[in-house]
């Protein structure tokens, strides 16, 4: 009898134990892939950083040429403007619209306020850009102080 129940607490023990170690291996596997979520998760973050970073270093080109294609007005550079926008665009790359729409903080800095229609975009002094739905650069505008419709 007694070697019987030192048997059956030797089972519970090692059973016990077992428990112990699923537990264990349960929480090893949850953090493991916790760990791969947050490290692929990271890594898109550093490329869109990377795409952000150049896209911006872009946008500065594409004002320049936008401003010298108003400039000089030729045809030649008006397509090449065009066909860098469509290149833009293929890569997620929206501008923001300001004209007449109402003062959105998140998309736009104000960097004047101006006669005009309160809290309403006035005047578009550099466009901002979305890449994907996220603001890459937020547009600067002159808002209306209110007091003409």
């Amino acid at each position: 009898m007694a070697k019987k129940n030192k048997i059956e607490q030797q089972e519970k023990k090692l059973a016990a134990e077992i428990e112990t170690l699923r537990q264990q291996l349960a929480r090893a596997l949850a953090d493991y892939q916790n760990l791969e979520m947050r490290i692929r998760k990271e890594a898109e973050q550093f490329r869109d950083k990377l795409s952000w970073s150049l896209i911006d270093k872009l946008l500065a080109v594409l004002d320049d040429l936008e401003r010298a294609e108003a400039h000089i007005g030729n045809k030649g550079l008006t397509i090449a403007v065009n066909q860098f926008k469509k290149v833009l665009a293929s890569e997620g790359v929206r501008p923001i619209e300001t004209e007449g729409q109402e003062f959105d903080p998140l998309s736009m800095d104000c960097i004047e306020v101006v006669k005009g229609p309160r809290n309403k975009v006035v005047e578009t002094v550099l466009r901002g850009y979305t890449v994907n739905g996220k603001v890459i650069r937020p547009a600067k505008v002159k808002v209306g102080k209110g007091g003409i419709k």
